[in-house]
């Protein structure tokens, strides 16, 4: 009878062993088999961070290659608008030292010379005030003479180099102003003023 006992007691802890056992086992594969799933989760969501990172560091690279070029093109307009007053001032300053008064005698003289000689109205001629003194007091006999019309002065505030000339008593005239000689002398340098710019650019 104890033998019995003992015999069943055993068995009854043996079998318990083997189920705790077999249970220990189960916990321990689902417990792997939820490592590998949270482990699967994390690698393809670590994925998905990493392209999401790489594409906003695509976008943020991209955004800022245009806003370098954007500020390059803004930094070039500004230097040729720039330089182009920079040139006009200079071309002006050189037109209007250019035109003083022994130089409009001569231009004019050769003006109405040429241009108007088939006219029968009086010459009219605007220029700024010095200019016109100048002229009236130095050239303007000598100017009558030498192109045999009648020639008006008429100083100008509007004009500051230069003068406007007209051969039918004032419907029209020919400006040869100083602004209108620096605009005319500069769209002609323009162009070369681009072409250097590109270059500059382009080296």
């Amino acid at each position: 009878m104890t033998e019995d006992i003992k015999h069943l007691i055993e068995k009854i802890n043996q079998e318990g062993v083997q189920a705790a056992e077999a249970k220990a086992s189960q916990i321990q594969e689902q417990a792997e088999r939820r490592a590998e799933e949270i482990l699967a989760k994390a690698r393809k969501e670590a994925a998905r961070l990493l392209a999401e990172a790489g594409e906003k560091l695509k976008l943020m690279e991209d955004k800022h290659r245009q806003l370098l070029a954007q500020a390059g093109r803004d930094f070039l307009l500004s230097l040729r608008k720039e330089i182009s007053v920079a040139i006009e001032q200079l071309i002006l300053k050189d037109v209007r030292q250019a035109l003083g008064t022994e130089a409009l005698h001569k231009i004019l003289a050769e003006a109405i010379k040429n241009y108007g000689g088939q006219q029968k109205s009086e010459v009219v001629v605007s220029l700024k005030a010095e200019d016109a003194v100048m002229l009236q007091k130095h050239y303007l006999a000598k100017l009558t003479e030498e192109t045999k019309k009648g020639i008006i002065l008429k100083p100008s505030g509007e004009i500051s180099g230069g003068f406007t000339i007209s051969f039918d008593a004032g419907r029209s005239q020919f400006d040869f102003t100083d602004s209108a000689l620096a605009e005319y002398i500069g769209t002609y340098l323009k162009p070369q003023l681009n072409e250097i710019l590109k270059q500059a650019v382009s080296g």
